[in-house]
């Protein structure tokens, strides 16, 4: 079973399905097998499915054959996103044949029944009792509280050293590209001191970098009007500084450029907060942001950016963009080339514009040409990766700090404080590595770069 190429969405995140090991399953345990699609927000719901079916005395199997039944946790973004999650269920179906779906495209069952009406059941986003439900019903369970044990920290779909850590559910925003907040609902933050309790016991049990995700992370509790509760208030600035007091890397994802975001920038300043913001800005010229239906249109971001580096010199920004936006014409184009060339952003990914079933941006005029999509992606990719690539020359030298992702007989693969998981790029050592972990922290000088990757020793 496997994940989405994480090509398709600059923010997707390929799943690692932890397998029980067929020794340690008992007689007549049921076992299910899970297929994780799209998002890092996706993957924390497929995490804590698999959590309550394994406190519930369900084994997990990493292959179809080894599996009592499957469920396939979709992704429904983008019409490229549904055909994979419609590929990955009939796949499911071919391999093992009793399948449940659920996640984002579940919103829309009579399209994933149309196309394989043998799935068992269909459920939508974040609905963990009705997925639990159709779980019960296909392969019922049988536990033995003396044997079945669960982790305290649950079941992990990423690496032991790193977890992502979702603070909230849906979106405010009504941009007329996206269909999520229709999926996944308004926005509902989680209370702060449960966030704190899942990130120190996650930390307890050895995560050393905490990712923070939401669809908006700059909007936590704006629907709690940021209440305090148990000493932990519900507002960004205050739920980061309380996460970096754990002593763990703390990486934000999804944040928006509303006024308050400097205020988390003296936490990055002093180290409390990974100098990182992953800002997903998606064009930079006023028109084209106004049909894209942007929230904060009128925002200076680039008087933000030279504000926040001001503060944080060594701060490193993410963002997506979308090309080929309906109605985008050569000249609002060129202002996002021009843009880019004044940001300088250390880390950006582009998609080009696709309908989406039920967005407002469908019914726009003046849709853009697929070659002329194609071409402007690969020019703005073109000047992205030069920006890039200069960057990174410029670390050549520098003593810099990394976590170690994985080490085989090549070498350590290792990420810098610059660099979130599956999305940016990574840091290689081929000398002397053979004494590294995975989540080991450790010094490196870099020796050589790419347009994506460094290359260091210790």
């Amino acid at each position: 079973m496997q994940a989405n190429p994480p090509d398709l969405r600059p923010d997707l995140a390929r799943a690692r399905i932890p397998a029980d090991h067929p020794g340690d399953r008992r007689d007549g345990q049921p076992t299910i097998g899970m297929v994780s699609l799209g998002c890092p927000k996706a993957l924390v719901d497929s995490e804590r499915i698999l959590t309550r079916l394994r406190a519930e005395g369900y084994a997990i199997s990493p292959d179809y054959a080894g599996a009592d039944a499957v469920i396939v946790n979709t992704c429904g973004f983008l019409d490229s996103a549904k055909a994979e999650s419609l590929e990955a269920i009939g796949e499911a179906l071919q391999e093992n044949g009793r399948v449940i779906v659920t996640g984002c495209l579940g919103a829309e069952p009579e399209y994933i029944t149309g196309a394989h009406p043998k799935v068992l059941a269909v459920t939508g986003p974040h609905q963990y009792e009705s997925v639990l439900d159709a779980v019960h019903l296909a392969v019922p369970p049988a536990p033995d509280p003396f044997i079945d044990l669960l982790p305290a920290s649950g079941v992990s779909l990423t690496p032991r050293h790193y977890s992502y850590l979702k603070i909230s559910e849906g979106c405010n925003h009504k941009c007329k590209f996206c269909i999520i907040p229709d999926m996944r609902g308004r926005l509902v933050s989680r209370p702060a001191h449960a966030v704190m309790r899942e990130a120190e016991k996650l930390v307890a049990a050895g995560v050393r970098e905490l990712l923070v995700i939401s669809q908006d992370t700059s909007a936590y509790g704006v629907d709690r009007k940021f209440a305090e509760e148990r000493g932990h208030r519900a507002h960004i600035t205050d739920l980061a500084r309380d996460l970096g007091s754990l002593g763990a890397w703390v990486r934000l994802h999804y944040v928006y450029p509303y006024p308050h975001v400097r205020d988390l920038i003296p936490l990055m300043a002093d180290g409390l907060v990974l100098p990182y913001l992953d800002i997903p800005f998606q064009h930079a010229h006023p028109d084209v942001l106004k049909r894209m239906a942007r929230p904060a249109v009128a925002a200076k971001t680039l008087d933000e950016i030279a504000a926040w580096r001001a503060i944080c010199p060594e701060i490193t920004l993410r963002s997506t963009f979308i090309v080929g936006y309906p109605g985008e014409t050569e000249a609002e184009f060129q202002t996002l080339l021009d843009w880019l060339d004044e940001a300088q952003l250390d880390r950006v990914g582009a998609f080009q514009y696709e309908n989406v079933k039920g967005a407002r941006a469908n019914d726009l005029p003046d849709h853009v040409a697929p070659e002329v999509k194609q071409d402007r992606f690969e020019r703005f990719m073109q000047k992205a990766q030069a920006i890039s690539q200069a960057k990174l020359a410029a670390k050549v030298g520098h003593r810099i700090e990394v976590i170690v992702d994985s080490v085989d007989d090549e070498g350590a693969t290792c990420r810098t404080r610059a660099d979130a998981p599956e999305i940016d790029g990574n840091l290689f050592i081929d000398e002397g590595f053979q004494q590294l972990a995975p989540g080991d922290i450790v010094t490196v000088t870099v020796d050589e770069a790419g347009e994506y990757d460094l290359w260091g020793r210790l």
